[in-house]
């Protein structure tokens, strides 16, 4: 046998066997020589074992020359007693169950005891359980027990979801320090300066009484340099706090001569060196916080990966990983940039009485995983997403068990996390398209079970459970692209009785009508329409391509097209883009800083 297997074998032999031994002592009574005494409750146990786990016993237990204490009681005092015995049983059987209502208490037992090993699962237990709902406490946590690991964490998720939890009234209960590490941070996730200063002046403001001697000190923390100028003047300038500060008047003075480019003079260190004497105040720092490098990108998600790709500098990143998002799947992107994927071909063979499922799924763009949410109840297919404030909808499509048409509409609160049936669609149809504009959702074209296409377009108005039908497109179709650019509707592309079209329109909210747009350059279905950046992109689809045995067929295409408004024509960027196979397609404002370039 190798001798180092034997020596594993013979120490793992050895752990058991004293384990076992000493919790056998522990649950007989026996050997007892140390009782610790908490409230009315005695917790008997041994003093080697205390002293063997825990530095705060091993002093306890000895006197300053070295010489044991003949203490036989300990009185423990500020512990629930509950909590020192799952402590006491884990130094004896190295086993103890941690959840989220007893961490918090077993970590601040374990770090009065000084138990490294329960602090430490404790604190990584802590990590990944972070959410928007405990950050605060668990950063507050972690500065109270000095545990800069805990505490570094929980402020970088919280600077990571600034604009959310910002919302959160805890966050304005926070103490200068806590909040100064924070809105301090070059990792803020914001892409304006202008909601940093807002922040802390409603903080200030909050107990102005108590608050107003940290300004000084707060103003280190905002990078004015990256306000607008009239911003500045018009709110920081004129604020009643600020000017009431002498102090502050003469650095608002020393910032408005940095907006016109004289800087005040860097002191030399030791040496010449620029030392830390050397840098500039942090109230003139000019460096962009992390969010600042957020752009709008084009999202690619498909049933392997979602990939976003920067079309001005031509590349490609790595938003997330997508194996559990189905194919055939419909995408939304909200107005506050949420990605929500839904449906898809997917048959759970574990679920023998609902087999087929409509999931819904969201991207956490910082963590680069998919949220499971509540499924829509009613699996379809070829149905369209819009949304409203809170609100999105699932409109219309085809049954997957029936294969008809629908023409009812599902409303997920996104706030609630539930699925209700809202206002049905006057007519049942599929393959239609479905986009969101202030307020309303437009419901266009779509075939019906009778396979006609139509042209009809319906807006939806949520707050009134109604909708209306509006102005048609000049060409029937279905199963063609859709999106709002530069204030109007444009479709693209589709399919009618008459076969594939390339044929494109534009719809103008304010008239009330449909026009002309530049024909797509081939004919083809399923084509993704993208506004980005304020450019305008077309992404893949289906079209008739002649095969080796010189026949046509439908062939899926992965290119990328983009529309140039000065010339009124497309123009062809890619020819294969890998990454658009099978995908749907958003815009959607992606942080360059933290994906993997592909």
């Amino acid at each position: 046998m190798d001798p180092q297997g034997l020596k594993e074998d013979l120490r793992l032999f050895q752990s058991t066997l004293l384990q076992d031994g000493l919790k056998e002592l522990l649950n007989e009574n026996k050997l007892i020589d140390c009782i610790l005494k908490v409230g009315d409750r005695s917790i008997p146990c041994h003093r080697l074992i205390l002293a063997a786990c825990s530095p705060y016993f091993r002093e306890l237990y000895f006197s300053e020359d070295g010489k044991e204490a003949d203490k036989t009681e300990v009185v423990l005092e500020n512990l629930d007693p509950n909590i020192l015995e799952v402590i006491v049983n884990y130094m004896y059987s190295a086993e103890i169950d941690i959840n989220d209502d007893n961490v918090q208490d077993i970590l601040s037992v374990a770090n009065r005891f000084q138990i490294p090993s329960v602090f430490t699962v404790c604190v990584n237990y802590l990590q990944k359980k972070l959410s928007k709902k405990n950050c605060l406490a668990i950063y507050r946590l972690g500065l109270m027990l000095n545990c800069a690991r805990l505490a570094i964490a929980a402020r970088d998720y919280i600077a990571d979801r600034f604009e959310t939890i910002v919302k959160d009234e805890d966050f304005l209960e926070l103490a200068p320090p806590e909040l100064f590490a924070i809105i301090g941070a070059d990792a803020l996730n914001v892409d304006k300066e202008e909601m940093v200063f807002e922040l802390l002046m409603r903080w200030i403001r909050k107990d102005k009484e108590k608050r107003i001697k940290s300004l000084q000190e707060a103003f280190e923390c905002i990078r004015f340099r990256l306000l607008p100028e009239k911003y500045f003047k018009e709110k920081v300038e004129k604020d009643d706090l600020i000017k009431a500060d002498p102090e502050l008047v003469k650095k608002l003075k020393v910032i408005k001569d940095a907006f016109a480019g004289k800087l005040p003079e860097k002191k030399k260190g030791q040496g010449g060196e620029e030392g830390e004497e050397g840098k500039l105040p942090g109230y003139l720092n000019d460096e962009r916080r992390y969010g600042m490098y957020a752009k709008d990108m084009l999202l690619m998600i498909n049933d392997t990966a979602a990939v976003a790709y920067d079309g001005k500098e031509n590349e490609c990143f790595l938003a997330g990983m997508a194996e559990q998002i189905p194919r055939n799947h419909v995408s939304l992107i909200s107005k506050k940039n949420n990605l929500y994927v839904l449906g898809g071909l997917f048959v759970d063979e574990e679920d023998k009485e609902n087999p087929l499922q409509c999931y819904l799924y969201q991207l956490d763009s910082l963590a680069a995983e998919w949220i499971a949410l509540p499924p829509m109840p009613s699996p379809r297919c070829l149905f369209a997403m819009g949304e409203s404030e809170n609100f999105i909808f699932a409109v219309a499509g085809k049954d997957l068990q029936s294969d008809e048409s629908h023409d009812t509409v599902m409303c997920y609160d996104t706030e609630k996390m539930k699925w209700t049936e809202t206002k049905k669609l006057p007519l049942k149809i599929h393959g239609h398209c479905v986009v969101s504009e202030n307020g309303l959702v437009y419901c266009i074209g779509g075939k019906t079970d009778d396979n006609k296409t139509t042209n009809k377009m319906f807006a939806y108005n949520h707050k009134r459970s109604e909708w209306k039908e509006v102005a048609s497109m000049k060409t029937p179709r279905s199963m063609f692209g859709a999106v709002i650019h530069n204030g109007k509707i444009i479709v693209a592309g589709g399919v009618n009785e008459e076969g594939l079209t390339g044929a494109c329109e534009a719809y103008d909210f304010g008239t009330n009508k449909w026009s002309p747009f530049t024909e797509f350059p081939q004919e083809r279905s399923s084509v993704n329409l993208v506004s980005c950046g304020g450019l305008l992109y077309a992404v893949g689809g289906f079209a008739m391509v002649e095969n080796d045995n010189k026949e046509c067929a439908p062939s899926e295409i992965i290119d990328i097209w983009q529309y140039e408004e000065d010339k009124k024509q497309w123009s062809g960027m890619i020819r294969e883009m890998r990454y658009a196979a099978g995908a749907t397609c958003v815009s959607m404002r992606l942080n360059t800083a933290r994906m993997p370039k592909l």
